[in-house]
């Protein structure tokens, strides 16, 4: 990989992980679209752990509870607050977990990664994505989801499997369809990247580094390291603008980008 395409991987993973318009769906594209080759799973993989780090460190107010509730666990205490929010996140995992190994064990996903399927997805789950920010209502906060608030958002987060549908996008459509207010149904969809992204991550990443070799980790060792502060500048400027704006500027821009991509193929 040349140092310009490890950039626009990094800044296409970055920019659009925490954005409802589909990061998967857009690295995906850099190889159909352009001349350059696929940049394999490793790098895929060190992207998105390299965004992963940001929302560690953007929402380190959260990451403690998450860490203070795993040793809840540890040492027995199930019934703490942040205890609970650790098995919450789990129950959430186990759909998305439990969908992408059947994925990649019948290999659907290589069939999902294509222009087609993207340009469908993002027009299918942008428009969802539109429905459920408009119907919200907005009464509930981070605090009031139950294991099967979880176990829902678990399942609407599985739907991220479909390239273009957004990992984020239908999170946080699964949040504003339950009645959480924006705010904190971006708060649930980013917490929720964490247990996924480290899930996806060690599945992929085994694969990868036994087909891929060393050199492919070098590379992605520099992608890792420029995701990481594309995403954190990007969830800055999305978090400021979070009570200003509705979620349509990024439905548009699913409209526009599926069906361009549907008319060129």
């Amino acid at each position: 990989m040349t140092i310009l395409h490890m950039l626009i991987v990094a800044a296409i993973q970055g920019i659009t992980e925490f954005l409802p318009i589909s990061s998967s769906g857009h690295l995906v594209l850099v190889p159909v679209l352009t001349e350059v080759e696929d940049h394999g799973l490793t790098v895929d993989v060190a992207a998105h752990l390299g965004s992963l780090l940001a929302v560690l460190i953007y929402f380190r107010r959260e990451t403690l509870l998450l860490l203070r509730g795993a040793a809840d666990i540890l040492t027995g205490k199930l019934r703490t607050s942040n205890a609970g929010l650790v098995i919450k996140m789990a129950v959430a995992t186990v759909p998305v977990v439990a969908a992408g190994a059947l994925f990649l064990l019948f290999g659907i996903i290589d069939l999902l990664r294509n222009a087609v399927v993207i340009g469908w997805a993002n027009i299918l789950f942008g428009l969802v994505l539109y429905w459920t920010d408009r119907r919200g209502s907005s009464e509930l906060e981070f605090d009031d989801w139950s294991l099967r608030t979880a176990l829902i958002f678990g399942l609407w987060q599985a739907l991220s499997l479909i390239p273009g549908a957004s990992r984020s996008g239908v999170t946080i459509s699964g949040a504003r369809f339950a009645g959480f207010n924006r705010r904190d149904g971006v708060r649930i969809a980013m917490l929720m990247s964490i247990p996924t992204i480290l899930a996806a991550s060690l599945i992929t990443g085994i694969e990868a580094y036994s087909s891929e070799g060393i050199g492919a980790v070098r590379e992605a060792a520099v992608v890792a390291v420029l995701s990481f502060f594309f995403a954190l500048a990007t969830l800055s400027v999305m978090m400021r603008f979070l009570d200003r704006f509705r979620f349509t500027p990024y439905v548009i821009y699913r409209l526009a980008l599926g069906a361009a991509l549907i008319l060129l193929i």
